[in-house]
């Protein structure tokens, strides 16, 4: 399995290229062995994400839907495959580096752009 994992990474590299160059970011592999935390289930638009340094089990990837929440229960992990599983069109956004952030909803919207404050949380 971990193979058939690695290969739909690397399907998707040059779109996550492509989307650093467009939005000035180094191009930052996403550790498929590690977690991507997801809050509920991406269906509300418009989908939010943004990038933590890895910590622990997690990639450092925080993606949701809807209304934020700060309880503490808010994101779930979910490994790389099932996140391409549920959402193919937002795996170009995860090459971005730590601090990026991104906006996209189903009608073509798209707003990235580097948030500071994300590279300074502990």
């Amino acid at each position: 399995m971990e193979k058939k994992i690695v290969g739909i990474i690397n399907k998707h590299t040059e779109s996550q290229k492509r989307i650093c160059k467009k939005y000035n970011s180094d191009f930052t592999q996403t550790d498929e062995k590690l977690f991507i935390g997801i809050a509920t289930d991406l269906e509300l638009e418009p989908i939010n994400g943004l990038r933590h340094p890895e910590h622990g089990k997690m990639n450092g990837w925080y993606i949701w839907s809807g209304e934020w929440s700060n309880a503490d229960d808010f994101f779930k992990p979910l490994c790389v495959e099932h996140l391409i599983e549920k959402k193919p069109d937002i795996i170009k956004y995860l090459g971005l580096g730590v601090g990026f952030r991104f906006l996209t909803d189903k009608k073509g919207y798209e707003d990235v752009w580097f948030d500071q404050n994300i590279t300074e949380l502990k």
